[in-house]
């Protein structure tokens, strides 16, 4: 059989998980009750199938070295990463268009590609690979096939899709996608045996998959092939990225595989398969993954709690207390709470959707945000100033900056600092501390091998994140002269 490139899709904001799911740290992050990421568990899943040594990532160029994060304890086995890096979403089927095309090019045109959600969460491993395997064997026939989800309940908030005549390898010809139903059409297709939810994951030769971009969006192939001409690829120690030129990324059709390509061409074929599958998609379905208490409860973190029943409460760094409560979703993070009727998780998009239009930052950040070089944490701020937690990684280093409208005072509470500071080069040790002028180039280096903590007080008539000039980065991030 011919090479299999394993494709893990990120993308989103999961807006329906807010206020732990946000645009800068998005679902495929979010910690499960055993510790790892939905973005941690698909790595897993889709390195674990037989003679995979390749494993191709689209994901937001912002979230790069997250992801690596996430994937480095992982990557015992040394397989090879590739990255396509967006600049913003365009939705997948310009994702998936970019990655057959990269894939064709490297591992050629009758590689296999297995796109994989990063947020979906599947349970049972043996039977993930016995789909994969089917899958493999349509594909090879010049399918395009989809893994269609044998439905448990009448459920309104997954798309289906409805079995044609059947295959060979357990699989079935595609009749129709149908968008989400209402309730009693849900029943009807529960009851009726012939529809599947539609789960997003794909396997596919390249060759294929581009034939039918060629026949059924064109102008989609055509902006993707465009942008990829415009496109830099950057050759690291570890893993190789192709970052998407952003003008012409701008050009390409916002639009989802489905629309563009599945709905539309002739040989899409789908395994139906019970996998313990669920898209995580709202806190109705993350409170399910944990077994309630006697009173119908799911608690995560310090509680008190007197006549609470059926409630879902994550507060991992507050005690929370609770009184004649029922059928309550509270989720608390350290800048935002959300409060919600159970039955009505599906909305709290509306609370980050209407976060995202007054231009709130609780939208977008949290209190804790994480960079290449490590982490920093907003402890207070007001008018004319900010204080910052800032904890540097060992043998990582900040940017070479300027500010115009801030100074900063630097105060190592544990490790060492390698400081430059204009003109001025030297090492701060704990209790020592430096003070940098608006307009001074600076640098914030770990020289030691355990992480650097410090303090940083901003003052100013700015202190915005967007006040910042990078002048030099070892990440890439400073404009190429």
């Amino acid at each position: 059989m011919s090479t299999l490139v394993p494709c893990i899709i990120a993308g989103g904001a999961g807006t329906r998980l807010w206020p732990v799911s946000r645009e800068a740290m998005p679902k495929p992050f979010m910690c499960l009750p055993d510790g790892q990421s939905l973005l941690q568990k698909t790595f897993s899943r889709a390195i674990g199938l037989p003679d995979v040594g390749q494993l191709l990532t689209v994901t937001n160029r912002d979230v790069f070295f997250r992801t690596l994060d996430d994937y480095r304890p992982l990557n015992a086995c040394g397989v090879e990463l590739d990255f396509i890096l967006e600049p913003f979403g365009r939705n997948t089927a310009p994702a998936i268009a970019a990655a057959a095309l990269q894939v064709a090019q490297r591992y050629g045109g009758d590689a296999q590609l297995l796109v994989l959600p990063a947020d979906h969460l599947i349970t049972d491993i043996a039977a993930f690979g016995q789909a994969v395997d089917s899958a493999r064997q349509l594909a090879d026939r010049g399918w395009l096939v989809t893994f269609g989800i044998l439905p448990t309940r009448a459920e309104t908030g997954f798309g289906y899709l409805e079995k044609g005549p059947a295959l060979s390898s357990g699989g079935f010809e595609v009749a129709q996608f149908v968008e989400k139903p209402d309730t009693r059409t849900a029943q009807d297709y529960l009851d009726g045996g012939l529809h599947l939810w539609n789960s997003g994951m794909f396997c596919m030769r390249v060759d294929s998959v581009l034939r039918e971009f060629k026949t059924h969006a064109p102008e989609v192939l055509a902006a993707v092939i465009h942008c990829l001409e415009h496109s830099q690829v950057f050759q690291g120690q570890l893993q190789r990225h192709l970052e998407l030129d952003s003008p012409s990324f701008a050009l390409v059709p916002d639009i989802s595989i489905d629309y563009a390509l599945m709905e539309h061409s002739q040989k899409v074929a789908v395994v139906p398969c019970q996998l313990g599958w669920s898209d995580i998609g709202s806190w109705q379905a993350v409170r399910e993954l944990s077994p309630a208490d006697a009173n119908g409860n799911q608690c995560n973190g310090e509680h008190v709690l007197h006549d609470v029943h059926n409630c879902y409460i994550d507060s991992p760094k507050r005690l929370v207390g609770g009184v004649g409560l029922h059928d309550l979703i509270i989720v608390d993070t350290p800048d935002a709470l959300l409060v919600a009727d159970a039955r009505r998780s599906q909305d709290v998009k509306y609370i980050a959707q209407a976060l995202k239009l007054q231009g709130h930052d609780a939208y977008r950040l949290h209190r804790t945000v994480t960079r290449p070089w490590g982490t920093y944490t907003v402890l207070e701020e007001g008018p004319g100033f900010k204080i910052k937690r800032i904890v540097v990684k060992p043998l990582a280093a900040l940017s070479l900056q300027t500010h115009q409208h801030r100074s900063e005072h630097w105060i190592v509470v544990s490790g060492r600092a390698q400081v430059t500071n204009g003109d001025l080069d030297f090492v701060l040790d704990t209790n020592e501390s430096t003070f940098i002028k608006p307009g001074s180039p600076h640098r914030l280096s770990n020289c030691g091998a355990v992480d650097l903590v410090m303090i940083e007080v901003q003052s100013g008539e700015y202190v915005g994140e967007d006040d910042i000039v990078r002048l030099t980065d070892i990440y890439g991030r400073a404009p190429i002269t």
